[in-house]
């Protein structure tokens, strides 16, 4: 059974009986002793459903992973189309390009999310906390159960502070041993918690929840948070063998890819048939909800809304043909232009699932990406409110939805798949290439690419790293990882900075039948990654309220 939860509202009065102050509150509150939350397993159950929306959080349709937006928009796959400061604006290219410099504030302000992340993992905290020292009429196999429900998330938020900066401060259910005044810990004991954090929810999680329950974190779920987790960690072995463990499950499978519609069953609910989803949140139109589809439908669906954000043509360009391989699209780098229409039927199907562009087929009409069409073009920078036009040519299809018609007055509610089988199997293939199991590794990439009909030969040495490298630009495109990969990686500093970091899109002008495609330089500016943004420096508020720590040395 597949990990979900339909968010009802009526947890949401148990999260008041944490405090609520945005800097982390080291005072253990005496609430937590109330009868009324320990006094059965019912009660409990709803305290900790209150940590299931951290899920969606930290996801494409939340807020919790930065203030930019998607930070695809930091790489070269997706442009903001605004420079006006704002989330889902301008941010992401203030940051990108670093003008001026990156200031400690800017970078944490946008990125570190630090003082959010200590409030929630305070609240898993004083959960445990309560439910070790109140939860004594409780049966030990709930006990366990909850307190593996607790550490999944606390290992979640972790996991999200380490992969951020690393020297991070370590708090655990202890509450009386805690101290204002804290020094972080290395990252490598940071890394530790997380793990053994994993490992005991793996050990007491179901693999399924009866039907009454389901909807709650399974070994499944642990196991591949574990497989990602260890990535970032380096820890070859534990991701390899967390991964081996989700696979061994045998209840995950990959559905057909080969078309569309087949290939977008990925991003459904498992409700709806999606098995590959191992965590996920559902959403409702009373709430809990979001505007994923506000933000990014194209421009023709709504006047003034969408298009915030849109896919580039260097991501365009990572897509092979669906007979494998690349075009050559020398022919299409012209600023004179060329009435020659773009191969876009040539690509590979995850290309026509992710990416709409001009001449597309949405909603019952045609993508008008040319200057003065339906959905509109922009010059970036020159129009400074782009209204939902594009300013690259090319609309976000991916995560978005096509069935929703009217969205003035209905939200988004569209399932944030948080990691699927998919994943789970590139964290194998490149934990494997990295203790030189090559045959595992060439094993995973083709599942994955022979599942949207792929051709794959094996492959060895840095060609196989380019390989997996590949597949997780593709088929995780705009679920949150690239950006943060390319940091663990190390290549985030050549990449996105100097002369060949701009991205480019093209402009459309339509001439009687005839449309001139213009290469289109979409930055106007080089980018910025300073090698210091490998670690994301502490907020002000960590540094002014806390005489233990100091600001890490790169940021000094």
């Amino acid at each position: 059974m597949k990990t979900k939860i339909a968010l009802i509202t009526l947890f949401i009065s148990l999260l008041g009986l944490s405090s609520c102050d945005k800097y982390l509150d080291l005072t253990p509150t005496d609430k937590l002793s109330d009868k009324v939350v320990w006094q059965n397993a019912a009660s409990v159950e709803l305290y900790v459903n209150g940590f299931y929306p951290y899920i969606a959080s930290y996801g494409s349709f939340g807020s919790g992973e930065s203030q930019v937006g998607l930070t695809e928009g930091l790489t070269e796959t997706l442009k903001y189309g605004s420079m006006t400061p704002g989330t889902h604006v301008g941010f992401a290219n203030i940051l990108a390009y670093g003008s001026g410099g990156i200031s400690a504030p800017t970078a944490s302000w946008n990125l570190g999310m630090w003082d959010d992340l200590y409030t929630r993992i305070r609240r898993v905290n004083e959960f445990i906390y309560g439910l070790k020292k109140y939860g004594t009429d409780l049966d030990e196999t709930s006990k366990s159960r909850f307190e593996a429900e607790a550490r999944f998330f606390r290992a979640f938020l972790y996991f999200q502070l380490i992969k951020r900066s690393g020297d991070v401060i370590l708090y655990d259910e202890d509450l009386s041993a805690i101290s204002r005044d804290k020094n972080v810990s290395p990252e490598s004991e940071g890394w530790d918690m997380v793990q053994k954090d994993l490992e005991f929810a793996a050990n007491n999680l179901p693999v399924e929840w009866p039907a009454a329950s389901r909807g709650k974190v399974t070994k499944g779920a642990a196991f591949a948070m574990q497989s990602r987790a260890m990535l970032y960690a380096k820890r070859w072995e534990v991701a390899k063998a967390a991964a081996d463990e989700v696979i061994k499950l045998n209840i995950y499978t990959l559905p057909a890819g080969t078309t569309v519609a087949d290939y977008n069953k990925s991003f459904k609910s498992s409700l709806a048939g999606n098995t590959e989803s191992i965590l996920e949140y559902n959403y409702l139109i009373a709430g809990p909800n979001h505007g994923f589809d506000k933000l990014f439908t194209p421009g023709g669906d709504a006047t003034g809304i969408g298009g915030r954000a849109t896919p580039t043509q260097e991501m365009v360009e990572s897509y092979e043909k669906a007979s494998g391989g690349f075009v050559d699209w020398t022919a299409w780098h012209t600023e004179a232009g060329t009435t020659v229409v773009p191969p876009y039927s040539q690509l590979e199907v995850r290309f026509h699932a992710s990416v709409l562009y001009n001449g597309a087929d949405w909603k019952g009409r045609k993508i008008e990406t040319f200057v003065g069409g339906t959905d509109g073009w922009a010059s970036f920078k020159d129009d400074p409110n782009p209204s939902g036009r594009t300013t690259t040519g090319y609309y976000l299809r991916k995560l978005v939805d096509e069935n929703h018609i009217d969205l003035n007055s209905v939200p988004s509610t569209q399932t944030w798949v948080a990691i699927r089988l998919s994943e789970v199997y590139l964290n194998r293939a490149e934990a494997a290439y990295m203790l030189k199991d090559v045959s595992t590794a060439n094993s995973d990439v083709r599942k994955i690419r022979e599942r949207v009909g792929l051709p794959y030969a094996d492959k060895s040495g840095e060609d196989l790293m380019a390989a997996i490298r590949q597949e997780r630009k593709i088929e995780l495109a705009y679920e949150g990882h690239l950006y943060w990969d390319m940091r663990r990686w190390r290549l985030a500093h050549t990449a996105y900075s100097g002369p060949g970091s701009r991205v480019h899109g093209f402009k459309i002008v339509k001439e009687g039948a005839n449309m001139t495609y213009i290469y289109v330089d979409c930055d106007k500016q080089d980018r910025s990654f300073p090698e210091k943004m490998y670690r994301i420096p502490l907020p002000e508020t960590e540094l002014m309220n806390n005489s233990a720590i100091q600001q890490y040395q790169e940021w000094k």
